[in-house]
């Protein structure tokens, strides 16, 4: 389809446009000159309404063995129905949402791709089958490397030409886009019952720390040229006092340099920010995280926004979701993953009137609010702080001080005195929100035809009925209804979303990333000889192969 959107108020700031009244063209899915369309265009005039990219969530977990292992855990969640068929294909769950709700609803919100940020190797094909299944967005996953043997040997060797190698084989045997770390070693001290509390913890049967892990995984990624950079869910993840943790983690990228994008995404930042010595005297660390993160050029983070009410947590990190399984005593669900991984799986209830959970709510926001937006993306860590559907929530309550103020009536008054956010004066613009849920994301992901306008990127553009040049942030529920429902969603040149509506479905694609060129296999044929002569699946049946993904996009690192 070739279309022309007229007369839209365009804001895209990675090209410097802040409220431009402009129009937009498209053709074969691609943003393109008015000069190269032709009189066999459709026309839709937007006059005066929001023109935007489509958004980019860089972390939600929507495919892949936790997400289905929850949905067995919590069949409760499939009475929640969000469509019927009505032509389409029908969709359900509340906080697990089944594949076609996940694609319609990211689309009902004006986001177009979803990233899928922590794939057990062994199970990449259920993921892929997955992804596959979802209508619409574009996706991609990043296969975990934390707590895997080899890795843990070439760290210890700190072999960094091998570590590139073994990089490079699993992404192509995954069809991954990048380096996802977990907890690095703290899964595999969790299969001798223990964990690591930081980052010079001594990794059980390996003599190596979490500390050269992570560096020597930075130093491969790098070195491979990868479009991503590492990953990383840092050690002590959900316990009183971790923000120091975190920042010492973060304050491994300055070794690194990248012109071009970060050398460290650090995600899910709230659950990993908390100061205090035990739940009792637990309070934000989101100030000290903000100055660090804004300090440095080579690292970004994510937000993990937690949003009151049911969730279900699921991660690679299992000794955690084993403690959180003890403290608020749930349902819990462990898998051991054969010398890759780990998971587990609990479900919870965010509560307003939870001291602790009221931080957790605040905290999130304090670091939307204080961390520059070049340097952060939106995100819930879906399912974990709550369904991706909250997205226009949390957007408003970063635009409006006047929303905030009328919910953190509704949280506890704990956080007056564990966090700054009461004290915060501060509203996104939304050329601040657009970076943070656009331009930022893409950035992050090396991912250069998405999350803005020019010429050359992806035909995805989403219509929102709010003018930028002319609205009040106080009219909050204004914001929040126009956010909930774009009059457009594009995807690729055809609309999907009118008024708020799916009304029509495309496939998306799946980008993988092929690092081959930038290293050779040949120097661990043996070391995968040796490892697959313990394993229970032969080498020979170790991944999947491109054909057998629906629409793959093959980028060549480097």
């Amino acid at each position: 389809m070739t279309l022309h959107i007229k007369n839209g108020i365009v804001v895209d700031p990675k090209n410097g446009i802040a409220g431009e009244k402009m129009d937009i063209f498209i053709k074969d899915g691609k943003i393109v000159e008015e000069s190269e369309v032709g009189k066999e265009c459709k026309t839709i005039d937007v006059s005066g309404k929001l023109v935007v990219a489509g958004g980019v969530d860089l972390h939600a977990h929507i495919a892949g063995g936790k997400i289905n292992t929850g949905r067995a855990m919590r069949p409760e969640e499939m009475r929640f129905v969000r469509r019927k068929s009505n032509g389409l294909r029908a969709a359900v769950g509340r906080t697990l949402l089944t594949s076609p709700a996940i694609g319609y609803e990211y689309a009902k919100m004006g986001y177009t791709t979803a990233i899928e940020p922590a794939t057990p190797s062994i199970y990449v094909i259920h993921t892929h089958e997955e992804l596959d299944s979802i209508p619409i967005i574009d996706k991609a996953t990043l296969p975990l490397f934390g707590n895997w043997h080899p890795v843990f040997k070439y760290a210890a060797d700190k072999d960094v030409e091998k570590m590139k190698s073994f990089v490079a084989w699993v992404l192509e045997r995954t069809k991954g886009y990048g380096v996802k770390l977990v907890n690095p070693g703290g899964v595999e001290a969790w299969m001798y019952g223990g964990n690591v509390s930081g980052l010079d913890d001594t990794i059980p049967g390996f003599g190596v720390t979490p500390r050269e892990v992570i560096t020597t995984l930075i130093a491969a990624v790098e070195e491979l040229k990868l479009p991503h950079s590492v990953h990383l869910h840092c050690n002590n993840l959900g316990v009183p006092g971790n923000y120091e943790t975190t920042m010492e983690t973060i304050k491994l990228a300055k070794k690194f340099r990248n012109d071009n994008r970060q050398v460290l995404h650090v995600t899910h930042v709230q659950f990993n920010a908390y100061t205090g010595s035990s739940w009792r005297d637990m309070g934000s660390g989101a100030e000290e995280i903000a100055k660090l993160v804004n300090s440095m050029n080579n690292v970004t983070i994510d937000m993990g926004q937690p949003i009151f009410g049911h969730a279900t947590t699921m991660t690679a990190d299992s000794p955690f979701q084993f403690e959180l399984h003890k403290l608020v005593k749930a349902k819990w669900c462990n898998k051991d993953v054969e010398l890759e991984t780990g998971a587990g799986i609990v479900p919870l209830v965010y509560r307003p009137k939870s001291p602790v959970n009221a931080v957790q709510w605040a905290t999130g926001l304090e670091l939307g609010l204080l961390v520059d937006a070049d340097k952060i993306a939106v995100s819930t860590d879906y399912p974990n702080g709550g369904p991706f559907t909250a997205y226009p929530y949390i957007v408003t309550l970063l635009m409006s001080r006047k929303f905030r103020e009328e919910e953190m009536k509704k949280a506890h008054q704990y956080i007056e005195k564990a966090t700054a956010l009461p004290s915060i004066d501060k509203e996104r613009s939304i050329e601040e929100v657009i970076q943070m849920t656009r331009v930022t994301p893409a950035r992050v992901l090396g991912m250069e035809n998405k999350g803005h306008l020019g010429v050359g990127a992806d035909g995805d553009v989403v219509v929102y009925d709010i003018d930028p040049l002319n609205y009040d942030s106080s009219d909050y529920q204004a914001i929040l209804k126009a956010l909930e429902n774009p009059l457009y969603t594009i995807k690729g040149g055809e609309i999907v979303v009118k008024n708020g509506d799916v009304v029509g479905e495309v496939w998306g694609r799946t980008f993988w990333v092929d690092a081959s060129e930038q290293t050779t296999t040949e120097i661990i044929e043996a070391d995968l000889d040796e490892y697959f002569n313990y394993y229970t699946v032969k080498r020979c049946n170790y991944g999947v192969e491109e054909g057998w993904l629906h629409n793959p996009v093959r980028i060549t690192a480097g």
